[in-house]
């Protein structure tokens, strides 16, 4: 697996741009600079592959095929892999998490290059199949040559990028200097994107949808307070310090995993955020529409309802330890953000009279034997005539607090 002696990869920039005619290299110029100024900034990276990829054929790159995959800091997809055709366009496959795909990727091309950090140019008429799992797959298709780029980010991370041809002699001297001088920019915008949407993924996996679109907005003062006039729902589980007291960490972790897919799939399902996951309790809110108050309570007692069949069918299955409950509390008012904390760490958390009353009524479920409880407020918003259970002192408030159930 050697390179062809026709391109020098130790050829400094100058030496390259020497290579070229002036109309190739001012094209290549005109190329590099769209990529830090333009595509850097474009919001779908599906757009930036295909635009890049129709420069480089518009240059007289015989490129028929481009594969790239690029590593991601998500809880559901080690990578993001995107495979381009003339003939297809660009099609996004998520690369999975676990042993298989780590598998798949050490017997491939680009961890061959990541291992090597050099590129990796391949005569396919001449490459035997065995030589990589690829190989007899891009043969049967038809292509030539196969080049495979390594793009190292700062961090350490490993991605790469591959380019085939069916032209006939593959990619010639002229072809391949373009894609050297052109490759770095590439990486350097590639590396950008990637960094941004790793922060935005993190943020949004750890603190919600709208809390991390407001920190990275820059609302990261101490002090500060944002309301959301909002459904929230409350729901937490039933003996859990009992229930948990009799597993190893790793059990617990796996309880609480399988409990929260039980509640959080209806949440979402409903338009609803999740704000905080406390323990084992979780704090989701259905925000306002305009004058469509209506609308997010309706929402919210239909995700409560929902995760209550489905925490039901869990134990029915036998999917926990022992079959659990779970407390669900309904209220309308005010979700506050605020960041609160000192020195340099700070959390954004959720805050306010409406959230400690959620909190509290849930604290009424088990007293009064009920899976769901609202508060007044909540059903004046509701649809329908719900039961009312009477006026409960609960702690931190003066006054009783009156609680229905559907």
């Amino acid at each position: 697996m050697t390179l062809p002696p026709s391109i020098d990869l130790s050829d400094d920039l100058l030496t390259m741009a020497k290579s070229l005619d002036k109309e190739s290299l001012s094209r290549v110029v005109a190329l590099r600079d769209w990529l830090v100024t333009i595509a850097a900034r474009m919001e779908d990276s599906n757009e930036v592959l295909a635009g890049f990829l129709t420069r480089l054929i518009d240059l007289g790159l015989p490129i028929d095929r481009a594969v790239s995959a690029i590593e991601a800091l998500h809880t559901e997809y080690a990578g993001i892999g995107r495979f381009w055709t003339r003939e297809e366009g660009t099609v996004v496959r998520y690369l999975p998490h676990g042993d298989r795909r780590e598998a798949v990727y050490q017997a491939s091309p680009f961890a061959y290059v990541n291992r090597t950090g050099e590129w990796l140019i391949l005569d396919l008429d001449e490459a035997a199949d065995d030589l990589f799992p690829v190989v007899p797959e891009l043969k049967e298709a038809g292509y030539r040559q196969y080049v495979t780029v390594p793009i190292l980010f700062t961090n350490g991370a490993q991605n790469a990028i591959s380019f085939a041809t069916r032209t006939p002699g593959g990619f010639d001297q002229r072809a391949l200097t373009i894609l050297r001088m052109v490759m770095p920019s590439f990486a350097v915008v590639t590396e950008l994107r990637a960094t941004s949407n790793r922060l935005d993924q993190v943020l949004r996996i750890y603190v919600g949808d709208d809390p991390h679109k407001a920190i990275l907005s820059g609302a990261i003062q101490r002090g500060q307070v944002t309301r959301i006039r909002s459904a929230i729902l409350f729901a937490d589980m039933r003996d859990y310090t009992h229930i948990s007291s009799t597993l190893s960490p790793e059990s617990a972790v796996e309880l609480l995993n399988t409990y929260f897919d039980c509640l959080v799939p209806p949440i979402e399902d409903e338009g609803g955020e999740v704000l905080k996951y406390l323990g084992d309790g979780v704090l989701a809110i259905m925000r306002d529409k305009g004058d469509d108050t209506g609308g997010a309570a309706q929402s919210a007692l239909t995700a409560a309802t929902n995760a209550l069949r489905r925490i039901e069918a869990a134990n029915s299955e036998g999917r926990f330890p022992v079959p659990i409950s779970v407390g669900f509390a309904l209220h309308h008012g005010d979700a506050a953000y605020g960041n609160v904390g000192s020195g340099q760490r700070l959390d954004f958390t959720v805050i306010g009279r409406d959230v400690n009353l959620a909190s509290r009524i849930a604290e009424l479920n088990k007293r009064l034997g009920e899976p769901l409880l609202m508060s007044k407020p909540f059903v004046e918003h509701l649809w329908g005539d719900p039961s009312p259970l009477g006026a409960h002192a609960v702690e931190g408030f003066a006054e009783a607090i009156e609680v229905y159930r559907p």
